[in-house]
């Protein structure tokens, strides 16, 4: 059972890792900024750099309570600045955009247990 937290850990990060790598590079940024996002460029990359950075240290399970409040800092604004589904009007929009809230709200919930447990086993902060 020891091997639990570690397909965990992994495919709780495979999202902000994946993510990170496209957002470090610009990805987003032109959505992000019909959402209203300042500096939509900017934000997005350093965005990413918080997922990408925040989604290795989880994966690899070095520092991974600090990288699950890197994840918690991405997540939280992202959440509320990009699915912003109780302004939008078109009722098909609407719920996707309350799936993605919710789903981004679930993630916050794994990374706060993450940052309260910490890696578990099989991880470079438990090598021993």
């Amino acid at each position: 059972m020891k091997i639990v937290p570690l397909l965990g850990r992994i495919l709780f990060a495979l999202i902000f890792v994946m993510s990170g790598i496209n957002h470090v590079g610009g990805a987003g940024a032109d959505y992000a900024a019909a959402s209203g996002v300042p500096a939509a460029n900017i934000m997005v990359r350093l965005a990413g750099l918080l997922s990408l950075v925040g989604g290795l240290s989880v994966l690899l399970g070095y520092k991974a309570r600090i990288g699950a409040w890197l994840v918690v800092i991405f997540l939280v604004p992202v959440t509320f600045a990009m699915h912003k589904f109780w302004g939008i009007a078109d009722p098909m929009t609407a719920q996707m955009q309350m799936a993605m809230f919710m789903k981004n709200v679930a993630l916050i919930g794994g990374a706060l247990l993450i940052a309260y447990f910490g890696a578990g086993p099989f991880s470079i902060d438990n090598k021993a």
